[in-house]
């Protein structure tokens, strides 16, 4: 039998629909909601995404706006940018997009967001309010990881899930709110001895470590569930060309779990769909 794959599209297509409803209200009640983002010019990747976050913020009547910085932009200019945004009423939600300028420090320019318009939930307070489950600004893959695996219709309270990746976006915020749901949860890290003895006893798997094929059909509990939130560049054996894929061996995987995640195809399009969410919920609080 082979696994149920979780089609992340689908889902977020279901969360944009709901949104353009909510987004049509607020209009028509004069609210604000505008998405404003901070992007170093020296970003390409950063730039094709502000594309993609500017077409689909179009689609759905969300303001967006690019506030650049130079590519030898200091802290103190970084800094001037947000706190400017922080102090525009008309500025419902604001995103820096990484990375930001050699020497900028990241950690600083995102606690310095204003917490009401951090719709990535960078924020420190933002992400510590997870720990209170709260999901209001929550990291948005640690949001999509929680969607997909509720989508799948599990009972979580009880449940026993693995976590393969201890990050600040992804492992520890979605751990925080796996206890919140009462499931009985493990993280592991890069010190973690034998990982397989960890994985085959999760009734469901989140893999966000970065690595090409570290989890196999061999390592997971037959009939787990599998969310793979991993993304890497590889290049194609047979073609020669690069291509994304995730932490997930996803030949050996199929057969063995009751439902997967794919990459790409999964976690991505949901994250965005939580960014856009995030950006509503920062309106609707407004």
């Amino acid at each position: 039998m082979t696994a149920t794959l979780i089609d992340g599209r689908a889902l977020a297509a279901t969360v944009k629909e709901t949104l353009a409803v909510r987004i049509g209200e607020l209009l028509a009640e004069k609210c604000s909601v505008r998405l404003d983002v901070v992007l170093a010019d020296h970003n390409p990747a950063g730039s094709v995404y502000a594309r993609n976050q500017a077409k689909m913020c179009e689609e759905l009547g969300i303001e967006y706006r690019v506030h650049p910085v130079a590519c030898d932009a200091d802290d103190h200019t970084v800094l001037g940018v947000v706190s400017m945004l922080n102090s525009d009423p008309d500025v419902t939600a604001i995103m820096v997009h990484l990375p930001l300028p050699a020497g900028v420090d990241t950690h600083r320019v995102q606690a310095a967001i204003a917490v009401e318009k951090d719709v990535e939930g960078v924020n420190p307070a933002n992400i510590g309010g997870v720990l209170y489950g709260r999901r209001a600004l929550a990291p948005c893959t640690a949001l999509a990881t929680m969607r997909m695996i509720e989508s799948t219709g599990i009972e979580l309270a009880g449940a026993e899930v693995v976590c393969v990746g201890a990050s600040t976006i992804v492992g520890r915020p979605v751990a925080a709110l796996l206890m919140e749901a009462k499931a009985t949860v493990v993280s592991t890290n890069i010190h973690t001895v034998n990982l397989a003895e960890h994985t085959r006893r999760g009734d469901v798997v989140i893999t966000a470590a970065g690595v090409p094929g570290l989890l196999t059909g061999d390592m997971i509990k037959p009939r787990s569930i599998v969310i793979d939130v991993g993304i890497n560049r590889i290049t194609d054996a047979d073609t020669g060309k690069k291509r994304t894929v995730g932490d997930v061996d996803v030949e050996s995987v199929l057969p063995v779990a009751s439902h997967l995640s794919p990459v790409p195809g999964g976690v991505g399009p949901m994250t965005v769909a939580m960014l856009l969410r995030n950006t509503v919920a920062t309106a609707d609080a407004g």
